[in-house]
């Protein structure tokens, strides 16, 4: 397969994820999970320790580390019953600690912290557009429900929906999208894509179906702008994508309709 071949099939990945990226944005942002969404992809510092020690893919490690801390949210929420953002801060800080311990300044444990498009082979780009479409699919399929739980979760219960399963169901699929993003944005920038262009999509739509479709073409226009700033000027193309979707954020507080 030729290089300009490999670079379309990264694109159609990035853009893919970016999708997802913004739907489980929205229902993030409805969650009140504004701060936690940035800070739970920190959770896979860990597992990117751990990996490079044992001299595996820090990738794999991150992953495995992300959704053994989206179980453990999930358990210490329902035996607690604190607020998602204060269990996910303490997940953090222990996360943050351990990964301090272990990590090291390695090229590999360093594009998994900020990510290396350019690094993005072509078995990766098919599995993340097979995973990223799963996520789209799942969030169209479970927007009700989602919906329900999220604004009234009394109401959701009485109603014979399984809260618990569906706040499971959500975390599971928002930290698989975080894991899609770690390749080409890393651990430090991943959440970001997640929370400001659903922020944004907040100030333009008019409907919540229309903040999910804002939400995710945003997501994508900020990919694609940002890798192609990023490949035209010799820049770091994770910072070049946020940078652009942090620029959409602020423009649309100009178009926010006032109540």
């Amino acid at each position: 397969m030729t290089s300009d071949m490999n670079q379309i099939v990264a694109i159609i990945a990035m853009a893919t994820a970016a999708a997802a990226s913004g739907l489980i944005g929205v229902f993030a942002l409805t969650r009140r999970m504004t701060l936690a969404a940035d800070v739970i992809s920190h959770v896979a510092l860990p597992g990117l320790g751990l990996a490079v020690l044992l001299n595996i893919n820090p990738l794999i490690g991150g992953a495995a580390a992300l959704i053994l801390g989206a179980f453990l949210v999930w358990a210490l929420e329902r035996r607690t019953h604190i607020a998602t953002e204060t269990i996910i801060g303490v997940v953090f800080a222990a996360s943050l600690a351990i990964g301090s311990l272990l990590i090291d300044s390695s090229e590999e444990l360093l594009d998994a912290l900020f990510g290396n498009a350019s690094g993005l082979t072509v078995l990766e780009a098919a599995i993340g557009i097979i995973v990223s479409l799963a996520i789209i699919f799942l969030v169209i399929f479970f927007k009700d429900k989602f919906t329900l739980a999220f604004i009234s979760p009394d109401l959701a219960k009485t109603s014979g929906l399984k809260v618990d399963r569906l706040n499971l169901a959500f975390l599971l699929m928002f930290v698989i999208t975080v894991i899609l993003g770690l390749k080409f944005l890393g651990v430090l920038l991943m959440g970001a894509l997640i929370i400001v262009p659903a922020a944004a999509s907040r100030n333009l739509a008019k409907s919540f179906n229309a903040d999910l479709l804002t939400a995710a073409l945003l997501s994508i226009f900020s990919v694609l702008i940002g890798f192609l700033i990023g490949k035209r000027y010799s820049l770091e193309i994770g910072p070049a994508i946020i940078a652009v979707a942090s620029l959409i954020f602020f423009i649309s507080v100009f178009f926010k309709k006032q109540k």
